[in-house]
């Protein structure tokens, strides 16, 4: 069924698009020039799905940073998490790479070239920008680091000898203020220098239930970024690029779609929760706010050298981020949890490539490229004043109970005093070499070959220091409960409870004489009490690595390649047959939840290396391996164009991240598979109109994954996940929007735009691991703007996004250390406001 509606899908797109092309006219509207293959070509002739998003689009819808991009490309969703440095791309379905500093992301960010390889990296308002490129699949043969899903490509302009510039200033709902400038200007012939910043401030729009806490999700960030142009000759240039970003925010709202069991006792020691009933209230029920804060810099040298038959293109970088937050990790206003992280990254590549230039028969490209990257990561665990009534609340009173019984003072389990500090560090050295041909077999037909070699080491080491006390207690065979296991004592307690006699052999003897079956079923009930209190031993004692028996090492090599067929039908349509494969490396788990690989549990044994309560599995993932098979036809006319691809993609090995509640479970997801149709146009009814339409249909499964975490997070237990609905992923997405302008005359021009973001509902995490009701409806979005500029350069603009106010869910997850509680992530609400601009 499903391929019987891509082929009519594609097939009716082919006929739409040959229909429309045929009234074409020596002037095609919107002639875009991409770098999506690394060489520069029309969007038209270009043989590889890519959405190009310009500066014209980007201003006129108010798109601010990266995550506001899926409003214009419905095959890519971008999901914001528990803070401003968390944040995950996904494009047809496939992506990760938030929550953990060890774990890059499959879709590769790069800006001017440079690849961001971590999230907290990637997020902040765009700079003065030509456009960005949004490539759908794998993109590894050209893109040298983790590129298995996908690619977003940030253009930023370059500076111009001709002074020019612009200053902008706003404000909006919310208390929001903008403020923006840029100049750009030459120094001499040779020389030209720009400088452009921002500083974007709000309130947040989550007020907080707790007196005297501000409220959640506001923006506190800027920016700077400078470039420095030399061309000395034709033949030569060369551009230096230096930029600061900052980013300190209370970062970000959840709401409550389902409380759990545990409600109650977050009531009895004195919190409050948010009101499932409604999601959409917008208060935050946190007993501190979340900070997190970012600072980034970075400086890079771009080098392009003519000579006769080919060019050569050099990119060096250095980068540093350090980002940390403190978060409220159980979401209530009672004081029970606080999750910290701090993490250090310093990033240095080099990229080298020879281009062919010409009109050659066969056009060619090489290159190499180098990446070597340290992290370090402190993070942990603060267990606040209430956790230890809220855990005895839980239990029944158990822990108190257990307290005594191994010589505890009262409140020593889970005492706010006893904190765990993790220390995590990893260094990352890969490098490929790549290189592609493209043979004109003729006029029209060109065949494209490409392959590219890439070695990627990692270096690891993980420890904790962990003073939190029950989780270290073997509750089975701990000898230390009046010299004997706890359930033999809980069982002598049971028996005399129920029977008025001690627990000897000849009473216990006694006893089943009369009642057969007593002692097993107080054995059972023994059992799946301690099992029960098992549960709660999230925190257990953690092995350093490496140690003796795990290296903490990874080395991984990869060929991937790519083959294409496109053909020219004519002047206006191009069609194109591809397959490519994809790679991103081992990843390790930077958290308290790696754990070491049940294969290496004898060795560990055998060295006296495990802990308490040892558990196996998620200490990293294996490489993914992509494969993607693709058709595509991109036809322009004389009042548009449309692009349609078909696709059949999956990942081997998708390095899967699941949080259950008390973890995050890293794993190899076995086989993860999507099929599906992406298309975009335009049309110009008339000049002064644009309309715009894109869509994507998406067909997405675990083709296999035997091994998947269970939602009690029993990390010895797993479940079969294969042929699932993949969670986040909806069926279908598309995007619309209408921009109106109109010249008045005396250089005076104006505009008005709206654009609608439609998203069918998705299967979040809750579906998956709870059974529950889908906490998720189809997504609506409009956003729009109208403005006007003037002969002198004044202009000023009226702003709305999600002008009606759609009410969604952008994500769900567990509720930590509640279980049967669904946490929402939920959409902003309307924001909108005013800008005005002075360009000179």
């Amino acid at each position: 069924m499903f391929n019987k509606k891509i082929g009519l899908l594609a097939s009716t797109a082919l006929v739409a698009s040959v229909a429309f092309s045929g009234a074409a006219s020596a002037q095609v509207k919107d002639e875009i020039i991409v770098t999506a293959t690394k060489r520069q070509q029309t969007l038209q002739e270009t043989p590889v799905t890519v959405s190009v998003t310009s500066a014209d689009v980007l201003e006129k819808a108010q798109i601010l940073d990266i995550q506001d991009l899926q409003s214009v490309v419905p095959s890519l969703r971008v999901g914001q998490l528990q803070t401003s440095t968390n944040t995950n791309f996904r494009i047809r379905g496939f992506g990760n790479g938030a929550n953990n500093a060890g774990i890059e992301p499959s879709v590769g960010v790069f800006i001017d070239g440079v690849y961001r390889s971590r999230s907290a990296a990637q997020i902040g308002d765009l700079p003065k920008l030509e456009r960005i490129e949004v490539l759908s699949g794998p993109q590894s043969t050209l893109f040298g680091k983790n590129a298995s899903a996908g690619v977003i490509s940030v253009v930023t302009a370059k500076p111009s000898f001709q002074s020019q510039g612009y200053l902008e200033a706003g404000a909006g709902n919310y208390d929001q203020r903008v403020f923006r400038g840029y100049a750009t200007t030459g120094l001499s012939e040779t020389i030209a220098v720009s400088l452009g910043g921002t500083y974007n401030k709000r309130d947040g729009y989550a007020e907080s239930a707790v007196a005297g806490q501000p409220a959640s999700n506001d923006r506190d960030r800027w920016n700077l970024r400078g470039q420095l142009l030399f061309e000395p000759r034709d033949d030569i240039s060369i551009r230096f690029i230096v930029d600061h970003s900052e980013i300190d925010e209370i970062c970000c709202h959840v709401a409550n779609f389902v409380n759990g069991p545990t409600a109650p006792a977050v009531v009895a020691v004195g919190g409050q929760l948010a009101n499932p009933a409604n999601p959409f209230a917008f208060v935050n029920f946190q007993d501190s706010s979340t900070t997190n804060f970012v600072n980034d810099d970075g400086i890079s040298a771009h080098i392009d050298v003519d000579f006769d038959k080919f060019s050569v293109t050099s990119i060096s970088s250095f980068r540093s981020n350090k980002n940390g937050n403190v978060n409220d990790a159980d979401f209530t206003t009672a004081p029970i949890l606080v999750a910290t992280s701090d993490v250090d990254i310093n990033t240095f590549t080099q990229e080298i490539r020879l281009t062919s230039t010409g009109d050659n028969m066969v056009d060619w490209m090489v290159g190499g490229y180098y990446f070597d990257e340290d992290i370090v990561q402190i993070s942990g665990l603060d267990f606040g004043p209430a956790f230890n009534a809220f855990g005895n609340a839980i239990s029944g009173g158990a822990l108190a109970g257990l307290e005594p019984l191994y010589g505890l003072a009262p409140g020593t389990f889970f005492s706010d005093q006893n904190d765990i500090v993790e220390t995590f560090t990893q260094h990352n050295e890969a490098y490929s070499a790549f290189a592609t041909l493209d043979f004109h077999a003729s006029d029209k037909l060109t065949i494209t070959g490409g392959l590219n070699f890439t070695k990627d080491k990692k270096r690891v080491t993980g420890s904790t220091v962990n003073n939190e006390v029950f989780s270290a207690i073997d509750l089975n065979n701990d000898p230390t409960v009046f010299g004997v296991p706890l359930p033999t004592v809980l069982f002598g307690q049971e028996f005399t409870n129920a029977t008025g006699l001690a627990p000897t052999p000849a009473n216990i003897a006694f006893i089943e004489g009369v009642a057969p079956g007593t002692s097993a079923a107080i054995q059972a009930g023994v059992a799946a009490g301690v099992a029960g209190l098992q549960g709660f031993q999230f925190t257990p004692q953690f092995l350093a690595f490496g140690n003796s028996v795990e290296s903490g090492r990874s080395n991984d090599d990869q060929v991937t390649w790519t083959a294409r067929l496109a053909y020219e039908v004519n002047d206006n349509i191009n069609v194109y047959a591809s397959a490519a494969t994809g790679f991103k490396s081992t990843s390790w788990n930077l958290s308290r939840d790696s754990r070491p690989n049940a294969s290496d549990a004898a060795a560990l044994g055998a060295a006296g290396l495990l802990q308490p309560n040892q558990s196996f599995g998620g200490r990293l993932a294996g490489p993914e391996d992509a494969l993607v098979y693709e058709l595509g036809v991109k036809a322009r006319f004389d009042k548009g164009a449309i692009n349609i691809a078909v696709f059949d993609q999956e990942i081997d090995g998708f390095q899967s991240n699941v949080f259950t509640g008390t973890a995050f479970t890293l794993s190899n997801a076995g086989k993860q598979g999507t099929q599906g149709v992406e298309f975009d146009a335009s049309y110009y009814p008339v000049d002064a109109l644009k309309l715009t339409f894109a869509g994507i249909y998406l067909d997405s499964k675990y083709d296999e994954f035997a091994n998947a975490p269970t939602p009690q997070n029993d990390p010895n237990q797993t479940q079969d996940l294969s042929g699932e609905e993949i969670a986040g992923i909806p069926d279908f997405g598309f995007s619309t929007s209408a921009t109106y302008t109109h010249d008045f005359g005396g250089g005076t021009t104006g505009y008005i735009r709206g654009d609608y973001q439609y998203e069918s509902t998705i299967s979040p995490v809750g579906q998956i691991f709870f059974g529950v009701a889908n906490p998720r409806s189809d997504t609506n979005i409009v956003n729009g703007a109208l403005g006007v500029n003037l002969d002198n350069g004044f202009g000023i603009q009226v702003w709305g996004r999600n002008i009606f106010d759609d009410k969604a869910f952008i994500s769900a997850f567990p509720g930590v250390v509640q279980n049967g509680t669904i946490n929402v992530y939920p959409t902003a609400p309307a924001t909108y406001g005013v800008l005005v601009r002075k360009d000179f």
